[in-house]
């Protein structure tokens, strides 16, 4: 395949070009979460380019969490499946620094129409359908983080709290498996509240108790939005964590 038939920007540097395609690849399903992509050589000989360009547009996905190298074994589609992904974008630390362990309650899921505020997040029209769901988490047997979760019905079909509650994995696992979507990036919003009567009965709490609300918009490949969570964590022993660079 040459650069030349692609459409690619002419001013862009090379790397980013393939970079670009790359990621076309990806977001067509062409290699699947958890899978190798082809060689550095093999990908130098579609692209007509060189294994250096190959190789620093491979860095950069990598350097995203798009790309896994596996020393040995090749260059494979980051996943949420495997141990090191599954808490990719949580930020809920005890603070014992001990680990700890999520398990999930899924309390709710129906489909409904979307109000303004949902639709314009996950860029639909306001009153498509969408898949509300409700979960408790729970570390060491407290209820910790209860959560709002707002999915697009149209890529999202069929999914219920049945198939929720028998899924043993992460969520977002779950969304690779069975939906072929998978995320890649989160933006938030982070504020403090103060629990109301629902929330309180869920995470068992007085009523007002200080809670951290975290909004949470989930993209996956070509900055598409799939995701809105809203959550209220317990942080009278968790904290919440970001690493700066």
């Amino acid at each position: 395949m040459s650069l030349i038939t692609e459409p690619v920007a002419s001013f862009s540097p090379l790397y980013e070009q393939i970079k670009a395609l790359l990621l076309a690849s990806l977001q067509a399903s062409e290699w699947l979460p958890g899978t190798p992509i082809p060689s550095e050589m093999e990908l130098a000989a579609r692209y007509a380019v060189s294994q250096g360009t190959v190789r620093k547009a491979i860095d950069e996905l990598s350097a995203q969490n798009l790309l896994v190298r596996r020393q040995g074994k090749g260059t494979f589609v980051a996943t949420h499946q495997e141990e090191g992904g599954q808490y990719r974008f949580l930020s809920l630390e005890p603070d014992s620094g001990q680990p700890f362990h999520l398990k999930n309650q899924f309390l709710a899921c129906e489909t409904l129409h979307s109000d303004a505020y949902i639709a314009d997040l996950l860029e639909i029209s306001a009153g498509d359908l969408i898949i509300r769901i409700e979960r408790v988490q729970c570390i060491s047997g407290r209820p910790t983080v209860f959560e709002e979760i707002w999915l697009p019905e149209e890529v999202f079909r069929g999914l219920s709290l049945e198939s929720l509650n028998a899924w043993s994995g992460p969520v977002y696992a779950l969304y690779e498996a069975k939906y072929s979507t998978h995320m890649v990036r989160a933006e938030e919003k982070i504020k403090a509240v103060l629990a109301d009567v629902a929330i309180s009965t869920h995470l068992q709490l007085p009523v007002g108790s200080p809670l951290l609300s975290v909004e949470r918009v989930a993209f996956t490949y070509g900055d598409k939005p799939v995701e809105i969570r809203r959550a209220r964590y317990d942080t009278s022993e968790q904290h919440y964590g970001n690493k700066l660079n």
